[in-house]
């Protein structure tokens, strides 16, 4: 019945039995004879015949949805198995919160060398929760996600556990300082990390500790966007480093912070599903590509403030 079910869908999209068997090259009347099959099995009318033409009746048009389905899942299928063959080793789907996602992943994927090694990737840069529900979904083979969302269901490994840097504007008055104190913020406008970021709650409990209250004068969720406002000169913020590190060749000063608030990511997958040797591979290229970018802004820290005495 698949072959009178094809034929059904040829003459649906095309609107005739000869532009169906021009598409198919097959001759005219084994289409005809192939729906009068289809109809005879299924006992309904599919088509009323008018002037030599086949119109579809509401069972057809309604029988051409499940079969519509069906096929476009089929194409799919064979869509995905041509590009496994072109694409040699295959394809890895990836999802990571705009933190990592945004900067750290495309320079992580241009040292993974994927024309080398044959591969198509897919990078989706999403919110954690939605990094979270791609995952568990399938949809990704890993992600990477910030700590404020529990990883319940899902296997996970720390990724990202780092200390947060202080940013200004290179003519502001902090940037004559080696370190920042909370002190120093309380006396200045602040850009803030949105209230839910397990960062800014950790700031917001260590000034309330000192009986100190930030300045706040611009909230946002991401740290990107608080680096290029303190560049600006709108104030100053306490940011992931890993996102710091893109505005070292900035006029951003960045500069270490005197108390430890802690940026943490993690790693995620999906339980019991084995990883792709492209996904083990890629991870590992992952953790190396943050070790020596962490190496990096640290040095970078100490040099400029060294050249700012």
């Amino acid at each position: 019945m698949y072959r009178e079910i094809e034929i059904f869908r040829a003459v649906m999209l095309s609107g005739s039995t000869s532009r169906a068997a021009e598409k198919l090259d097959i001759s005219q009347p084994a289409v005809s004879q192939a729906i009068r099959k289809l109809e005879e099995n299924a006992g309904l009318k599919l088509f009323a015949r008018m002037r030599g033409r086949l119109m579809p009746t509401q069972e057809a048009t309604a029988l051409m949805v499940d079969v519509d389905q069906h096929f476009t899942g089929m194409e799919a299928i064979a869509h995905r198995l041509r590009s496994l063959s072109e694409l040699g080793l295959g394809r890895l789907a990836v999802a990571a919160y705009p933190a990592v996602g945004n900067l750290f992943m495309p320079r992580a994927i241009a040292s993974f060398d994927v024309e080398k090694r044959n591969i198509q990737i897919s990078l989706k840069v999403l919110s954690s929760r939605d990094v979270y529900q791609q995952v568990m979904a399938g949809q990704v083979d890993f992600g990477l996600m910030a700590d404020e969302i529990p990883p319940g269901g899902l296997e996970n490994s720390p990724f990202l556990q780092a200390e947060g840097v202080v940013v200004m504007a290179k003519n502001h008055p902090l940037a004559r300082r080696q370190i920042i104190h909370p002190a120093d913020l309380a006396q200045t406008d602040f850009l803030a990390l949105s209230p839910e970021d397990s960062s800014q709650q950790q700031l917001n409990r260590l000034m309330e500790h000192h009986g100190l209250s930030l300045q706040v004068r611009i909230e946002t969720p991401y740290s990107l966007t608080i680096c290029e406002m303190a560049r600006l000169g709108l104030g100053v913020g306490l940011v992931n480093p890993i996102v710091a590190y893109d505005f070292m060749d900035t006029d951003l000063v960045i500069r270490p912070f005197s108390s430890a608030i802690n940026f943490a990511g993690l790693m995620i997958f999906r339980l019991g599903k084995p990883l792709s040797e492209n996904a083990r591979e890629f991870m590992r290229a992952l953790r190396i590509q943050l070790d020596k970018d962490m190496r990096t802004i640290r040095t970078h820290m100490q040099k400029t403030s060294r050249n700012n005495n």
